[in-house]
């Protein structure tokens, strides 16, 4: 009987790299039966690099390549992606026009990303150290104490010299060779635990007498060990720090004990995700308003439409909420919470675990790429304790396998939205189609929606419901407006601050309430300018002004992070007379602590937010009461929830409304809006002081009159006059090079080509932005305007067509064409 013809196998791997398509790799035979679809294998990748891709697909079609690499390793026993998760990949490259490697970048940690480093290690040659320079002398002298090193590792350890050029010259020489080996970021979190050895307590306590007999500490051990039961005897087993406290104990002497046999001391891994000692409560009793509420919501479902509940300040949605993912646990399903600022995790995973203990984990990017790996890994195991994750906009791309409920809170935010590396998603558009994709239920819920899920609801496409009272009874918050040029014009400033909002300031501290400023700018003034010849202190990579930061006496970029020191004289004319205008949170928590020295003054922004619990800490103090006066920048105007905040106080209103954007007046008033809901949520009704130049503003009236219904009715009219969503669709093209002729020349021919297949009408640009160099980039943009009765991929069709032209071209090679769909 003939033997049959062995088949080849292959697997399509996706890698994490910016391209739009897998790569197809020899599965040896040896790893046959361990490759499957959602595994991780290692993979080589060009003539020395190594990378650990996933497995998209298994087959047994060979691909037409001259030759074809093979998968070296297999990294997991069981898949960490389902296919589920590889179609939302695809989904997302697809409409986000992105290379899936992209996706698989945004959506995996980083500690799940294994890469090879460079590392440096002896040939084993015979060497001549007299033909030495001495910096290749210091180089070979290391790697013989210390063996092979990474390049990364050797550039710290040898700062003075240029160490390519060294390493270069052993090369030649035969010294040493450049080797990659594969690092894995994920290593697990160990503890050392003590117990007592496997022996009857009388005999344990027998030959503890005689060891211990000339030791008075020692001594003093056993006699509080005596004091224990046999049982806990037995059973006590402590992490060692805890055990040391328990007993008194130093390092020395628990060291002593260990050596004596009296004490036994295990290493075991430990969870970095600490399971907390909380007693779930009851679930809040809901009002009647929000009964009917959740009533309607489920009627929704009933209709498997995405329900956007349309809920003003401190009606309590959070409370309709956790109804909600109680019946979903219930059903032993899986909720997804979405917030677009971290700082609003700190508040509500507090009131969620009160709840629903530890069913409730956490996923954003202040926790390190450990903390994120192990999250991963716990939804992955088979009845996993992690039932309810909230989490900014990546958590969309975590293994949930039994989906049943969506929540997107604050869905207007355009902190959902991914700007810069690809993909460029939009969280809520993206929970949306998951929704849809694992057939389970979604709440978009906000004070303020967004022009086009408000729409979206008008048409039909989502169930609306509205939750229009507080759920205190209290009344929304006395909106009112400081006219910024009559208290100018009468000299009544003191600082940014007009007279009106430091006497409503005095009233309420004296009432011992508490106070919110908010400026939607960090540092201490935006812009540095001379006063003789009226230059700004630029940036040198960007084209933006320096912003001046008090607390660190420097010139800080915002965009690329450039730091110089302040110098006291003009850098184009040399004149002294140098001053600062605008003013961002620093100068407001300076003048205010001139005004009320003898309250506690807190500011919450980039500067002061910047470690991993720091969110919480400033939060907390505040709740708390700790802090009177709290000044800081938009990450504390929605979603938080304090009792004793009597007053807002809004610095500079006009900043908002004066930016060339067709959403500015829709973000203005939403911000606006969710600042003012801080106010008055408990007991008695609050109040907000805006300050602005322009009292009389639309958007400022609208305000003043929580009235959502104008502003959208206003900005649907303009929207639908000028082509914009919700009515057309929009693609954002971005023209990127160091060369500003190279960009003009790209931009303008893509323009003239893409007019003559779409149409003059639907091609706006190009143009440059207002900041149109960043970190020594220059960025020019096409708009396209599309109605969207006609085919989105048709269009993204032609676009990718001239990309790939414009790309292959020789003087184009170099420059980068990126796409934004749905751009904010």
């Amino acid at each position: 009987m003939s033997e049959q013809p062995t088949v080849d196998h292959f697997a399509e791997v996706v890698l994490p790299l910016a391209v739009h398509s897998t790569f197809s790799y020899l599965i040896p035979s040896d790893l046959v039966n361990d490759i499957a679809l959602g595994k991780r294998v290692v993979v080589q990748f060009g003539p020395s690099r190594y990378y650990t891709g996933v497995v998209a697909k298994v087959h047994c079609i060979a691909p037409q390549y001259t030759t074809i690499k093979a998968i070296l390793e297999v990294v997991d026993d069981s898949p960490i992606i389902s296919h589920q998760q590889l179609a939302l990949w695809k989904w997302v490259a697809n409409y986000y026009q992105c290379g899936i490697g992209a996706v698989m970048n945004a959506a995996l940690p980083n500690a799940f990303k294994l890469v090879s480093d460079c590392v440096l290690c002896l040939s084993g040659e015979e060497m001549n150290m007299n033909s030495l320079t001495d910096n290749e002398y210091l180089l070979i002298e290391t790697l013989q104490i210390a063996g092979k090193q990474p390049v990364k590792q050797l550039k710290k350890m040898f700062p003075e010299f240029k160490l390519h050029r060294v390493i270069e010259g052993l090369i030649h020489k035969g010294i040493v060779v450049m080797e990659e080996e594969l690092r894995d970021k994920v290593k697990p979190k160990t503890s050392k635990f003590i117990s007592f050895p496997e022996q009857e307590f009388h005999a344990w306590r027998n030959e503890a007498d005689k060891l211990t007999s000339r030791a008075p500490k020692q001594k003093e051990f056993v006699e509080d060990v005596c004091q224990l039961t046999v049982d806990e005897y037995v059973t006590l087993r402590l992490e060692k720090t805890a055990f040391m406290q328990r007993f008194d104990l130093s390092q020395a002497i628990c060291k002593q004990l260990l050596q004596k046999g009296l004490i036994e001391e295990e290493q075991e891994e430990v969870g970095r995700i600490k399971q907390l000692d909380v007693i779930p409560q009851d679930l809040p009793k809901l009002s009647d308003d929000q009964q009917a509420a959740l009533q309607n919501i489920k009627n929704g479902f009933s209709a498997n439409k995405p329900v956007l509940l349309h809920g003003i300040t401190g009606s309590g949605k959070t409370e309709v909420y956790l109804h909600l993912i109680q019946e979903v646990l219930q059903q032993n399903q899986q909720v997804l919470y979405l917030l677009p600022e971290i700082a609003l995790t700190a508040q509500l995973v507090e009131r969620i675990m009160k709840v629903f203990g530890n069913q409730v984990a956490v996923y954003h990017s202040r926790f390190n790429v450990q903390e994120r790996a192990e999250i991963w890994k716990g939804l992955l195991e088979e009845n996993s304790r992690f039932k309810v994750v909230i989490g900014a906009r990546s958590a969309l791309f975590l293994p949930l396998d039994s989906l049943g409920l969506i929540i997107v809170d604050e869905e207007h935010e355009g902190s959902f939205k991914q700007h810069d590396p690809s993909p460029r998603y939009h969280a809520r558009d993206l929970a949306v189609y998951l929704a849809h994709h694992f057939k389970a239920r979604i709440v978009l819920g906000t004070a303020t929606p967004s022009i086009e899920s408000y729409y979206n609801a008008e048409q039909g496409r989502y169930h609306l419901v509205e939750l229009m009272k507080r759920f205190s009874g209290v009344a929304l918050p006395e909106v009112q407006c400081a006219d910024l040029s009559e208290t100018y014009r009468k000299k009544k400033m003191q600082g940014v601050f007009s007279e009106f909002l430091i006497e409503e300031m005095k009233r309420v501290l004296d009432l011992n309430q508490q106070v919110i400023l908010f400026q939607n700018r960090r540092g201490f003034a935006p812009v540095l300018t001379c006063k003789a010849c009226g230059e700004a202190e630029k940036c040198s990579r960007c084209d933006v002004t320096y912003t001046y930061h008090k607390g660190i006496n420097a010139l800080k970029c915002h965009y690329c992070g450039e730091q110089q020191e302040l110098e006291l004289s003009c850098s184009q004319c040399g004149s002294a007379d140098i001053g600062f205008k605008g003013f961002g949170t620093e100068k407001i928590e300076e003048q205010v602590r001139q005004l009320f020295p003898n309250k506690k003054i807190a500011r919450m922004d980039l500067e002061t937010t910047r470690g991993k619990d720091a969110y919480s800490s400033i939060i907390h103090d505040f709740s708390n009461r700790k802090v009177d006066i709290l000044v800081g920048t938009q990450m504390l105007t929605k979603g938080l929830d304090f009792d004793h905040v009597a007053l807002v106080g809004v610095l500079n209103a006009d900043q908002l409304l004066n930016h060339p954007d067709f959403r500015a007046f829709e973000r203005a008033f939403q911000l606006l809006t969710q600042v003012s809901g801080r106010a008055g949520r408990r007991n008695e009704r609050g109040k907000v002081v805006i300050q602005t130049f322009s009292p009389f503003h639309d958007v400022i009236r609208q305000v003043m009159h929580q009235d959502y219904k104008e502003l959208y009715r206003n900005e649907l009219l303009h929207r639908k006059n000028f082509n914009y969503p919700p009515f057309y669709r929009l693609i954002n093209i971005t023209f990127k090079h160091t060369k500003r002729s190279l960009v003009d020349e790209c931009a303008q021919g893509f323009a003239l080509a893409i007019r003559a297949e779409l149409g003059e009408e639907r091609v706006l640009g190009p143009e440059y932005p207002a900041i149109s160099m960043i970190n020594r980039v220059y960025q020019k943009h096409l708009l396209i305007k599309f109605e969207r009765n006609l085919s989105p991929a048709s269009i993204k069709q032609v676009l990718n067509k001239w990309k790939t032209k414009y790309l292959q071209e020789p003087g184009f090679k170099s420059l980068k064409i990126n796409f934004d769909v749905d751009p904010l």
